[in-house]
């Protein structure tokens, strides 16, 4: 790796190494050691399972429980000051494992981009393992390894590393109706084809302060400048039209997310955002079942579900209906054909181009 790698990859996972050497290593496979020499990855990845569990718990006792006395109806000469949970052991149980399955860690480690960096040997490189799931699993939980090491296990840089790297918000609902950073994500692989790339950099405020030096020392007071932390800035970096934005905020998550909030805004005051009429380049009848099942899969709506009946017509012959409904839609539609198949796709279609105009 050069520096623009080490760099590039520092921004993305939102912590700055005192020992790039560390970094680096979190990258290295052991078939690359087995080759070359050196250190792998592997007691790295151990770590950052164990450093993955500690940080996930505890971001779930933070978002959804506290204690007795920070509730505002709690009664000092009355109440317990008890570890009080909005959900039990199995829910929490639940939402940990979303947060640290094997799926959802590879997805984020391809959504930072960050398999391609990957050192490998000849023997992995022929079997191209930087696409497997578990291999970037793997390099997650080793970058996340790194990280404990190089800050010596500091708990509050552990959780911010964390959760830059996990995007939890993805996972857990914080009440917000929009989450600008997965959109914007999307966007960016919909729009330039790639990732969405990030900036951090701390903010710091000048600060003047007065110093007495002693009614003895006939000098009244001393100006003293200063500078304070004033919390982090988060710029979007190679995404296409949106790059530049800068976002604020107390953490590097809220600076990640005013950002892409901007972002957004700016997408959606400018038309820009894709809507349901870009995801289909030719809808038509004979692909309509597949057509609207795509758009349901994209998160559009639910799936349609479709009821049929057989007839017969007055010759005799069979008659299919085909009833197609979606819960968003509030309306269903029907046809009727020989073919349960054509009565099936009629369906779809009418519905197709009923949530293409009014969704």
């Amino acid at each position: 790796m050069d520096a623009k790698d080490l760099t590039f990859i520092q921004n993305q996972i939102g912590y700055s190494f005192d020992n790039e050497d560390l970094l680096e290593q979190a990258f290295v496979r052991k078939s690359w050691s087995h080759e070359n020499g050196g250190e792998d990855n592997e007691v790295l990845e151990f770590i950052g399972d164990k450093v993955l569990d500690l940080v996930v718990v505890k971001l779930l006792a933070e978002a959804y429980g506290c204690t007795g006395s920070q509730l505002k109806d709690y009664n000092p000469e009355e109440d317990w000051d008890e570890f009080v949970c909005q959900y039990g052991e199995k829910e929490l149980t639940e939402l940990k494992s979303q947060l640290v399955r094997k799926s959802y860690l590879a997805r984020r480690v391809d959504e930072m981009g960050l398999a391609d960096y990957l050192i490998m040997g000849k023997c992995d490189i022929t079997q191209h393992v930087e696409q497997q799931p578990s291999v970037k699993e793997d390099l997650f939980e080793a970058i996340l390894g790194a990280v404990a090491l190089d800050c010596q296990w500091d708990l509050p840089q552990l959780q911010d590393a964390a959760e830059q790297m996990l995007q939890p918000e993805d996972i857990l609902d914080d009440g917000e109706d929009c989450n600008y950073v997965a959109e914007i994500q999307e966007w960016c692989s919909r729009a330039t084809g790639g990732g969405l790339w990030f900036f951090y950099g701390e903010e710091r405020n000048n600060v003047t302060t007065r110093r007495g030096v002693g009614s003895m020392g006939g000098i009244g007071n001393i100006l003293i400048d200063r500078q304070e932390k004033a919390g982090f800035f988060c710029e979007l970096q190679d995404a296409g039209d949106i790059t530049g934005f800068r976002g604020h905020g107390k953490s590097k998550r809220e600076a990640r997310k005013d950002a892409c909030q901007k972002a957004f805004e700016w997408l959606e005051k400018n038309g820009r955002l894709f809507s349901i009429q870009d995801e289909l380049e030719n809808p038509n009848p004979e692909n309509a079942i597949g057509q609207l099942e795509t758009l349901a899969r994209r998160g559009y709506f639910s799936l349609p579900v479709y009821e049929f009946k057989q007839g017969q017509s007055g010759a005799g012959s069979p008659i299919w209906s085909a009833r197609c409904s979606i819960k968003e839609a509030g309306v269903s539609f029907h046809a009727r054909s020989s073919s349960k198949r054509e009565a099936k796709n009629a369906a779809a279609y009418q519905m197709l181009r009923y949530v293409l105009k009014e969704f």
